[in-house]
């Protein structure tokens, strides 16, 4: 398929330009200039998709299937395209960006199916009951009915599962939202390529083009304007925590405050028990190098830290995980501004009192170098600096003189997307003591298996206590990331003919 490269924003079925631009910075070929954004043009999305919502928030749910469905076969019709323009911008593999694409369509399929079957809808029906005493009960009916028009930020490590047409918007298009998108300057020419199947479908299906906008780029007072523009009833965001807890306040010092899901990060630490320790201490630290450099270590789910027993099982897996990174190339930061906060966040483990550096390797320019470091239990509970997240590839031991401190570092962690406990049948003692604890701190436990890489299922959740999202009770991977964009109605002692018809064919 050809693509046509406009450099612009589309903005409810016009590609429209602005007089001010910004050059994209790609990992290798070409750059492109694009239109930045600008305060007018998310009104004028925001408009468009509240006129849009009165007839896609209220057509049938086999109609938004089928829109989900026609997305994913456009994207998938620009495979190469997606694929030669994503590795330039980003420096991503292109295996990367293949799978990346597939599950973006999957996952819009999967949303497609779900919403047909209609139990996200959690529909509802008290009876009539007149001659109860002292009071007659009077007929309800509940369902989930949607919200309205929705925000959603392009996230900079994922330019497709999590971006355009990623995880947030296509549950707020299943739930009946209209979406604006704000577009993530770190790959603006994917997430062009991406809108640009979202129009074809708009226009094969006749549908409403409020229904959705990309605005490209522009300065924090596009992202301030959009948050707080009055027609925008929620906002997705996936990305730092300064720059997501920033927007977060905006949404709550609103006339009319408005739900901000936010995931902001996460450390994912792994606590290795002993009997797990001390019979694959080799092989967890070859494991636990993988998944920490995996992607440059740009995963929201990467394992930073390691909590373990001190000992010679604890010095078998540090010498492990030490011969695993070293064997590890430099690889490319998805931007040259995701490359300096990482050498930032480096340089706060390098000379500190009660670090040791393990391996410690000098990162420059666009390119990182995976870097591991240890620390005692008794330090990393007391220098909170060092549960930080940094974004790449860098490891942190913490090596602790009893399960007992264990537990106390798992008490002392904040908010996390996952934990995860390896171990051994001897270990299921030490398991079930942990678990209440970890199950306050996370979204995900996971057992003898390393947090990266999200299945799209139903029973998924990405998400958890704050800071690693701003709303501990939803995700935003999984069919239950549809319900962040939904309300309950009640209806009492409504005639039939008037309820809505999502409800008369549960």
């Amino acid at each position: 398929m050809t693509f046509t490269r406009h450099g612009r924003h589309l903005i409810a079925g016009a590609w429209v330009s602005t007089e001010a631009t910004f050059r994209s910075e790609p990992a290798h070929g070409p750059s492109h200039m694009f239109s930045v954004g600008s305060v007018d043009l998310v009104d004028r999305a925001c408009e468009a998709a509240e006129e849009a919502f009165w007839t896609y928030g209220y057509c049938p749910r086999e109609s938004r299937a089928i829109f989900l469905e026609t997305i994913a076969e456009e994207i998938d019709a620009r495979a190469d395209t997606i694929v030669e323009i994503g590795t330039q911008e980003t420096g991503l593999p292109p295996g990367r960006l293949t799978g990346e694409r597939v599950r973006t369509t999957d996952q819009l399929r999967l949303f497609a199916a779900h919403i047909r079957k209609g139990d996200y809808l959690d529909r509802r029906h008290d009876r009539a009951i007149p001659e109860r005493q002292p009071l007659p009960r009077p007929d309800i009916w509940l369902i989930e009915r949607p919200i309205g028009p929705v925000a959603v930020f392009g996230a900079s490590n994922f330019p497709l599962a999590f971006s355009t047409a990623g995880g947030d918007t296509a549950a707020a298009l299943a739930a009946g939202c209209p979406v604006v998108v704000k577009g993530h300057s770190a790959h603006p020419g994917c997430g062009e390529i991406v809108a640009e199947a979202i129009h074809t479908a708009i226009s094969r299906l006749g549908i409403h083009p409020g229904v959705f906008s990309l605005i490209q780029g522009g300065r924090r007072d596009v992202g301030t304007s959009l948050v707080q523009h009055p027609r925008i009833k929620a906002v997705g965001f996936t990305g730092s925590l300064l720059g997501g807890r920033a927007l977060f306040d905006l949404c709550a010092q609103r006339p009319e405050p408005i739900p901000f899901f936010g995931e902001l990060g996460s450390v994912n630490p792994m606590f290795l028990l002993p009997s797990a320790l001390d019979s694959r201490a080799e092989a967890l630290g070859k494991g636990w190098a993988e998944s920490l450099t995996i992607g440059a270590g740009q995963f929201c789910t990467n394992p930073g830290i390691a909590v373990v027993v001190n000992g010679a099982a604890a010095d078998r897996f540090v010498a492990s995980t030490r011969m695993a990174l070293a064997d590890i190339r430099e690889q490319t930061m998805l931007t040259n501004s995701i490359a300096r906060a990482y050498r930032d966040g480096q340089a706060r483990f390098q000379n500190r009192d009660g670090v040791t550096p393990v391996l410690e390797r000098v990162s420059q320019e666009r390119q990182a170098s995976p870097n591991l470091y240890q620390t005692t239990g008794r330090q990393f509970v007391a220098d909170h600096s060092l549960s930080e997240e940094v974004f790449g590839p860098l490891g942190l031991v913490v090596r602790v003189e009893s399960l007992e401190e264990m537990r106390s570092i798992a008490m002392s962690f904040d908010g996390q997307l996952t934990v995860t406990i390896h171990m051994e049948g001897s270990d299921r003692e030490a398991a079930s003591e942990l678990l209440p604890i970890l199950e306050r701190k996370a979204g995900r436990i996971l057992i003898n298996s390393f947090p990266t890489g999200v299945e799209v299922c139903d029973a998924m959740v990405h998400g958890g206590p704050y800071p690693a999202s701003t709303n501990f009770g939803a995700t935003s991977v999984g069919t239950l990331s549809i319900r962040r964009f939904l309300r309950p109605i009640s209806y009492q002692n409504i005639p039939k003919d008037l309820l809505p018809k999502d409800l008369l064919d549960s």
